[in-house]
């Protein structure tokens, strides 16, 4: 199996960060994701902005196919926009990623050329903890 880089995985994630509008002028595709699974399967999404919190984040999307897909272990994960810079993942995709999989409080987050953090460091209190 062809290990996949971090450059690999951004160029992915940018090969899908294709801005453009929808119906009422709703945006679609500002933000791509590219995540590896431990199975070393890479999974795609994109970022939806539509009103009244209809949308999400393209990490969503990624995640989704992961899981439509029968994973849910997460090795690396990067959201960028399409002039590939990376971005760090909001709250509520931190708490999906650790949601699906406790495991994934392991997971790689490529946040900057070069840089990449665990989750963990992220999300160091997840809503659940305690319980």
């Amino acid at each position: 199996m062809k290990r996949i880089t971090n450059g690999d995985l951004v160029k992915k994630a940018r090969s899908v960060a294709k801005p453009r509008k929808i119906k009422h002028g709703y945006a679609v595709g500002e933000v791509g994701c590219a995540l590896v699974t431990e199975g070393g399967n890479v999974h795609l999404g994109v970022s939806i902005d539509t009103c009244s919190g209809m949308g999400f984040c393209a990490e969503h999307g990624a995640i989704a196919s992961m899981l439509t897909h029968g994973e849910n272990r997460i090795k690396r994960i990067v959201a960028v926009t399409k002039d590939g810079t990376a971005l760090a993942p909001c709250g509520r995709c931190r708490e999906l990623m650790h949601q699906v999989h406790e495991g994934n409080m392991d997971a790689e987050i490529i946040v900057g050329k070069g840089k990449a953090i665990k989750l963990r460091d992220l999300l160091p209190h997840p809503w659940d903890e305690g319980l």
